[in-house]
């Protein structure tokens, strides 16, 4: 299946561009980090929970994972951290962040095309 490809392909380039290793996501989901690799591999598919709550981190909507141009997949708010520093709840606070940023510029583009 080729979306799974896509998926796979869009969650390593996530991942490396935000500088974090497979155990750190693999923290996050609450999963091994032998199961993120998998994921990366396109050897398992991931399941719709963890593809949203990842979305969520990386500040993207979650159908964003599936497209198949890489270029998409821009992260709305850039943060500077120390990725070897990070755990589950740091990262939780920052996809609860960025979702909330998200979902704020959704309503002002909205805002702007009922004006």
């Amino acid at each position: 299946m080729q979306s799974k490809v896509h998926v796979a392909n869009n969650l390593l380039a996530l991942r490396q561009r935000h500088g974090l290793s497979q155990e750190n996501i693999a923290n996050y989901l609450g999963i091994a980090r032998p199961m993120v690799s998998y994921y990366e591999t396109g050897e398992r598919n991931i399941p719709l929970e963890h593809l949203e709550k990842l979305a969520d981190f990386f500040g993207i909507d979650a159908y964003d994972l599936l497209d198949e141009n890489p270029s998409i997949q821009q992260s709305i708010v850039a943060f500077a951290f120390r990725a070897d520093e990070l755990n589950a709840d740091n990262m939780n606070g920052i996809a609860a962040f960025r979702k909330v940023v998200r979902n704020y510029l959704k309503m002002k583009e909205v805002s702007k095309k009922m004006c």
